[in-house]
């Protein structure tokens, strides 16, 4: 068996049924497929069933623990070469299997990821996300593109890990947030060649609304500091400007008070985003979407940073006893 699709799932059967729909068009065939249900409230083993004469697919069901202890309990029982690990939120082009083995038939690699872009059957919303995630004016677009500035570090919605590596460095770890990160760290920490592949991209839905997706990256500012506080020299200039956006928008704001003409900044930001948005989508309410995408994207991020920062870095609490609300929400 060359390839193992590991796809963790916690409520979301309607999703699992798009990724496996997608998964049965694949050009290469020689792949299974592993769901295991993190211990959900709505299982999804009716829907994987109705794929059983269509894929090699094999179905668990265990107590929750966590996207990455989930993968890892995918891959305990995976007979694959390489562990390609998927969100359940994503849907893969029919070529996309092939793109992979045409990379690693040109070069070998330990790990690998690809990027990810927004399907025309997405909400306007999910589009405006979308956007938020990878423009150069929220992101500076190095995520979903084909270069990078530094090291392509894979992230958990579309991985690729040889199962030896994976073994070798005993899977992802117990971290709530930014585990998949954590993982891409120690890859490079443990001397393995890991690469952007392009073509092997997914159509990534992310969240479905602006409070979630608040939530989410929210939680990726905190798993920063976390990240920061296990390896100091991963944080870089880059990961801080969130938070300095987030403070000079309170900055902003309060100067407002007193001075009218401070929003400028603002609102010009905001035009920005709205007109690179509407013409990359052809449509005003994409772009004006995106200005509440964007704003959400940076400043979430940014309170997520700081917030982090202050409990872990200045009263020095634990990365539980920091976050313990959070960590099983």
């Amino acid at each position: 068996m060359r390839y193992s699709f590991i796809i963790p799932v916690y409520n979301r059967p309607d999703e699992v049924d798009e990724l496996l729909d997608s998964l049965t068009r694949q050009t290469l065939r020689d792949f299974e497929v592993i769901v295991v249900e993190d211990g959900s409230a709505i299982p999804c083993q009716d829907v994987v069933d109705k794929y059983a004469d269509r894929l090699a697919i094999h179905y668990y069901n265990k107590a929750n623990s966590g996207p990455g202890q989930t993968r890892n309990y995918g891959v305990e029982r995976a007979n694959g070469e390489y562990m390609l690990i998927l969100d359940s939120d994503c849907i893969l082009p029919e070529g996309y299997l092939q793109a992979v083995e045409a990379e690693l038939q040109r070069k070998k690699a330990d790990a690998f990821g690809g990027p990810d872009r927004a399907h025309d059957s997405f909400s306007d919303v999910q589009k405006a996300i979308n956007y938020a995630m990878t423009s150069f004016f929220t992101t500076g677009g190095i995520r979903g593109g084909k270069k990078k500035l530094d090291k392509f570090y894979p992230r958990s919605f579309n991985m690729g890990v040889r199962k030896g590596v994976y073994q070798a460095l005993g899977g992802f770890s117990k971290m709530r947030f930014g585990e998949d990160i954590d993982f891409s760290i120690r890859i490079f920490k443990g001397g393995y060649a890991c690469r952007l592949f392009p073509e092997a991209w997914v159509w990534h839905k992310r969240r479905t609304d602006l409070k979630k997706f608040f939530k989410q990256v929210h939680n990726s500012g905190i798993a920063r500091i976390n990240l920061y506080k296990k390896y100091p020299e991963s944080l870089k200039l880059v990961h801080t400007l969130p938070a300095l956006f987030t403070l000079g928008v309170a900055f902003l704001l309060l100067a407002s008070l007193f001075w009218g003409g401070s929003l400028s900044l603002l609102v010009l930001f905001a035009l920005i985003v709205c007109v690179d948005s509407s013409l990359q989508n052809n449509s005003l309410k994409i772009g004006l979407l995106s200005i509440a995408a964007s704003f959400i994207q940076l400043t979430g991020y940014g309170t997520g940073f700081l917030r982090a920062w202050w409990k872990r870095c200045v009263c020095g609490k634990s990365e539980f006893a920091a976050f313990e609300k959070n960590f099983y929400q």
